[in-house]
């Protein structure tokens, strides 16, 4: 690693976030026009930043895309979301997978 990178390691990092943040609005933004291909293409960029920069992905926007296949989910066009027994249940379309999300119950 270079000595520029090590001394702005804090700042690195929130401009990180942000980016990853912009990069999923794009994403989100394209998915709506049908062009999901950009929208998938977004999504790669954001994770590559996160890998690069040890920077998690916010929860909202992980449980955006797929995690076998990397595509950007858009209930109704490539996915599908169902509530099973007390979990969120989401199905890519493109590679045929479920994601199963546990939901609290809140009493």
């Amino acid at each position: 690693m270079s000595y520029k990178y090590l001394k702005n390691k804090k700042l690195n990092k929130t401009i990180a976030k942000k980016r990853i943040e912009k990069l999923f609005k794009l994403a989100e933004e394209k998915a709506f026009s049908n062009k999901l291909s950009l929208a998938d293409r977004y999504v790669e960029l954001a994770r590559k930043i996160s890998m690069r920069y040890r920077v998690s992905i916010p929860r909202e926007f992980r449980r955006k895309f797929c995690k076998n296949c990397y595509r950007y989910l858009q209930p109704g066009v490539n996915a599908r979301v169902r509530l099973t027994s007390g979990k969120l249940v989401i199905y890519c379309r493109n590679c045929r997978e479920f994601t199963r999300i546990p939901i609290k119950n809140r009493r």
